[in-house]
């Protein structure tokens, strides 16, 4: 039953409520966020928590380093629903330098599922072979290569039926790609407010 997980939970709500005896009340009705999230599921990348958001002011969606995968209906639901219901202005795809995903991509060590799911961020290893070859220094290359994924991701947001048609009706939107680095806890903005890319 994961006992002292329920009862960190039942801790954390009585401090909340200690704290502001409103909270809750106010949590209920808050889901207006401006902003949506497409990150890793790393453990260790909780968009509230690096951005210092609370709840309600960021809409989420996390998978295996911060994919956009055309036909994952997971992915593409949530961002239908963030800009169609939601309204969000901004739409953030952040990936993390030290990503399992990106080395796993690299190193091309077989781990069932998850090759499919990395194709992506090899086929970007491959449009940018010379440059990341000219990288001699590995970590240096999995970090260039999670940059090159991320602006990669960016373009494919921008290519999906569901921003292209928000665009088009001028709904106001604008896509950012962003790495966040876990030995310092900073973000490092690599693409502000992106462009539609040419088609």
């Amino acid at each position: 039953m994961l006992e002292h997980l329920l009862q960190q939970n039942k801790d954390w709500a009585a401090k909340q409520i200690e704290r502001d005896p409103g909270y809750f009340d106010r949590l209920v009705g808050q889901q207006a966020p401006e902003y949506l999230w497409i990150g890793c599921a790393d453990s260790r990348v909780p968009a509230n928590v690096i951005t210092d958001l609370p709840p309600g002011e960021v809409f989420v969606h996390r998978n295996i380093a911060n994919l956009v995968h055309h036909a994952d209906l997971n992915c593409q639901s949530v961002m239908q629903f963030a800009i169609d219901v939601l309204k969000v202005q901004h739409i953030i795809v952040c990936g993390h330098y030290g990503c399992g995903g990106i080395r796993a991509a690299m190193e091309r060590s077989p781990s069932g599922m998850v090759d499919h799911w990395l194709q992506p961020i090899r086929d970007v290893a491959r449009l940018n072979r010379d440059e990341l070859e000219a990288i001699t220094d590995d970590e240096r290359r999995f970090d260039r290569l999670c940059e090159l994924s991320v602006e990669s991701q960016c373009d494919r947001v921008l290519q999906s039926p569901i921003v292209r048609d928000a665009l088009d009706r001028g709904q106001d939107l604008h896509v950012h790609g962003w790495a966040y680095r876990l030995t310092d806890g900073h973000i490092n903005c690599l693409a502000d407010d992106r462009k539609r890319p040419e088609v």
